[in-house]
This record gives C-alpha cells, sequence and structure tokens, in this order.
C-alpha cells in the first residue's frame, strides 16, 4: 500500500493551540482545511513532476493519477497512488504505435486478436492508471502470457522496481507540512488580532 500521511512535528503545537478553537470555531476549521488543501496541491504538483521523471515514457498521462485527500472530520490528508472506488475520467483513444507497415503480405506481429480486458486496459484514462505506478514503482516478478486461458503462451519478463514515489512523497509532504506550519502561524496571528 502506497499512503503517506501529512503529520509532522512542526505542526503538533499549532494543532494543540487550533484544536480549543476549532472545536467552537466551524469557520476556523473550513480555514485550515482549505490551508491543507493549498498546500496538499502544491506537494501534488511536485510528486507528479518527480513521477514524469522517473518514467521512461508516459504517453497516456499516468502520472496524474496521483490522489490527493483531505480528511473532513479530522485535521489532515494524504497522497496516495490507490485506486479510486470508480472510475474517474473519460476512455481514451490512444493507440500504441505499430511497428508493421500495414502490407498484407508482411510477415510478423501479433495476429492474436486483442481480448475485450487488454481493450479496456488500454484505453484507461489518466486518472484511472494508478495501478500502473504501483506496479512501476514496486516491480513484478516473472509474468507469462496466456496464464487466464489465452491462446498466447511465453515469458514477458519482470519489471524492475523504481521506488519513486516513497522518496518524492515524503520530500514534498515535508515541504507541505514547513509551509503548512508558516500558514498556520499566519492564520493565527490573523484570528488573534481580530
Amino acid at each position: 500500500m502506497f499512503e503517506f500521511e501529512l503529520n509532522d512535528k512542526l505542526i503538533v503545537e499549532q494543532r494543540k493551540v487550533l484544536e480549543q478553537a476549532l472545536s467552537t470555531n466551524p469557520k476556523a476549521q473550513k480555514a485550515l482545511q482549505k490551508l491543507i488543501q493549498q498546500v496538499l496541491k502544491d506537494a501534488r504538483e511536485q510528486v507528479v513532476a518527480a513521477t514524469k521523471g522517473a518514467l521512461d515514457s508516459d504517453p497516456r498521462g499516468a502520472a496524474q493519477s496521483i490522489r490527493r485527500v483531505v480528511y473532513k472530520k479530522l485535521l489532515g490528508a494524504n497522497l496516495n497512488i490507490l485506486n479510486m472506488r470508480r472510475r474517474a475520467g473519460q476512455p481514451t483513444n490512444y493507440e500504441p504505435p505499430r511497428k508493421l507497415d500495414l502490407n498484407p503480405h508482411q510477415r510478423g506481429g501479433n495476429r492474436v486478436p486483442r481480448g475485450s480486458r487488454t481493450n479496456t486496459v488500454l484505453h484507461y484514462g489518466p486518472h484511472d492508471r494508478g495501478w500502473i505506478l504501483r506496479i512501476v514503482n514496486s516491480g513484478t516478478g516473472e509474468r507469462e502470457a496466456g496464464i487466464k486461458g489465452g491462446r498466447l503462451s511465453g515469458s514477458r519478463g519482470r519489471i524492475a522496481p523504481r521506488n519513486f514515489f516513497g522518496s518524492a512523497a515524503t520530500s514534498a509532504l515535508g515541504k507541505a507540512a514547513d509551509n503548512l506550519a508558516h500558514l498556520i502561524d499566519t492564520e493565527l496571528a490573523t484570528m488573534l488580532n481580530k
């Protein structure tokens, strides 16, 4: 599971001071959630940029599937590459480039027609491709074709783990926590001056 929480030592003291104000002031709670949303948006953009750098090629925009969640009942948030409960976006019309000319007399290439599951996976939109990032991040064992009753057979190799998400998310959320602590101090000063 790839999920990083935004809980840092720098905001613990501010949290204690704000809990009293937040328990009686819903406006302050909304303001704090808005600040968390703002810093998490910046952190997500940093992680997306780092992810694009870690991938050799991303023609379907899998880096856009990094999710940010701001909690409604608690003060906190997270970045993750977990699946959503339902499909998030529209399917794409992307087709992988063919390596052969469309000459009917040319030999080679895959003569087995695509299955329905393959078509579905090929046309997932950018926000539905978090599973791609999890596979690239943690790697796979040896992969075999035709294990679900298909006509193909053979080894498809393995994907080596790249472990890009953990370091990128930790760095971005550390900066976000520092930024949030500064914004909370500013918000507290504004609240106390009113």
